[in-house]
This record gives structure tokens, C-alpha cells and sequence, in this order.
């Protein structure tokens, strides 16, 4: 199969379908059933916290999804945030994430990071190629 991209303007709304294509590509690349319920929640935290940034930096860019079977179940979750935004949060403590002047948005995405390892063994948050953004990247096996 080739890679599956998606891309949706930053409304969560859009979020849905991401998860809805996202579960769909990975049972036709052969990821177990009892695997895509995390797929699904994996897929809807990332796209999840991806519109969050981009609303909270009012970004009208499109968040990124790509799917692809090369080997396993890649699925890569795209921003365009500020770099600093989409990676600080990962760093900070459970103390540091209750803390009442963080907004509403910089804590789904923190707690999204939370979640994500959570559901995904092999998780990468790191910044993209070309310069602004983070990319999610988490990967599943496939059986075939």
C-alpha cells in the first residue's frame, strides 16, 4: 500500500475523521484487532493536540496525517507550531502540568504526550524537516 496523507484544516471536528481513516488504513495494513482500539485513541490524541497548538498560535495552517505499512503501522501526526511550543510541553513534570497559568490548550497538549505514550510503544515526538512544527510519529506492528 502507499502512504495515505490527510490533511484538515485545525477544527476539532476534523478529528474524527482523522481517527475514523486512521483505523481503517490500519486494519487493511493488517494491525491486530486488538490493537485498534489504541490506534484509534493514539490517532485522536495526536490530531487532538496538534489542532490545540494550532488554535492557540491561531495558525490557519492544515494539520498533517500520514499512514503508511512500509514494515509496520506508521502513522505521522504534523503541527505547525512554534517548535519550542510543540516539544516543551513534553518535558514537564505531572507537578508542572497542574499548574493553574497554563492554558486550557497547553495542557490538552501536554496531557496529550501523557496519553500517547500510554497507547503507543514506539512514540517519537520530534521537530520536522523543514524547520516549524513537531511531528508525532508513532508506529504498530503489523501481522501478515
Amino acid at each position: 500500500m502507499a502512504t495515505v496523507r490527510l490533511s484538515f484544516s485545525p477544527a476539532p471536528v476534523h478529528v474524527r475523521t482523522a481517527r475514523l481513516v486512521g483505523v481503517a488504513v490500519a486494519r487493511r495494513a493488517g494491525v491486530r484487532e486488538g490493537l485498534l482500539d489504541e490506534v484509534r485513541l493514539a490517532i485522536g490524541e495526536a490530531c487532538t493536540r496538534a489542532v490545540a497548538l494550532h488554535r492557540q498560535y491561531r495558525l490557519p495552517d492544515p494539520v498533517l496525517v500520514e499512514m503508511s505499512d512500509s514494515g509496520a503501522y506508521q502513522v505521522r501526526v504534523v503541527d505547525r507550531a512554534p517548535i519550542e511550543a510543540g516539544l516543551g510541553l513534553a518535558a514537564l513534570n505531572a507537578d508542572e502540568l497542574a499548574n493553574e497559568s497554563l492554558t486550557d490548550e497547553a495542557l490538552t497538549t501536554g496531557v496529550g504526550f501523557a496519553l500517547l505514550a500510554g497507547f503507543v510503544e514506539d512514540l517519537q515526538v520530534r521537530p520536522v524537516a523543514e524547520g516549524v512544527g513537531t511531528e508525532v510519529r508513532m508506529v504498530w506492528p503489523v501481522g501478515r
